[in-house]
């Protein structure tokens, strides 16, 4: 013959079903923040960077940057000020699909940045082993962003979303 069993106290695990919920939520909630959290770090680091760029001490000051630069600061610049918004955005909202949306977004305008780097190749290195490293660079950019826009348009369309959020 088995033991009764022993009565549930109201704070085991297993009080009641809502317990279980309750945890969950809390869960999502510490979640969401630590998500929030990332986005505005990403954002002031965004912010950050289009001001070093652009102000102080500006491209200008990076010695192995040439005068051709301002061929491609324009999409450099959109690439950070899109990833930027969408951090925002992000910030905001915290949705799972507009998460996705923006990444696409964000992604493409760096695709476009490192497509433009590659043909105008603003690099001080050129005829040296450096110049094979930086197009290999590129190149695994390039190679990643498309990786990239797939994958967030897979989350985007299918609903898909690593870390719990759907």
């Amino acid at each position: 013959m088995s033991a009764p069993a022993a009565p549930r106290s109201p704070g085991s695990p297993n009080a009641s079903p809502g317990r279980h919920a309750t945890r969950s939520a809390r869960r999502e909630a510490s979640r969401s923040s630590s998500r929030r959290a990332g986005y505005a770090g990403s954002l002031v680091v965004n912010l950050l960077m289009l001001w070093l760029v652009n102000v102080w001490p500006g491209w200008q000051a990076v010695p192995f940057l040439t005068a051709a630069t301002v061929l491609v600061i324009g999409a450099v610049n959109a690439s950070i000020v899109a990833r930027a918004a969408a951090d925002l955005v992000n910030l905001v909202f915290d949705l799972p699909r507009l998460r996705a949306l923006g990444d696409i977004i964000s992604i493409a305008f760096g695709l476009v940045a490192l497509v433009r780097i590659w043909q105008v190749f603003p690099l001080d290195v050129i005829g040296t082993p450096w110049e094979v490293v930086a197009r290999v660079l590129l190149a695994i950019g390039i190679v990643g962003s498309v990786i990239g826009i797939i994958e967030a348009a897979v989350r985007l369309f299918r609903g898909y979303f690593p870390g719990g959020a759907s």
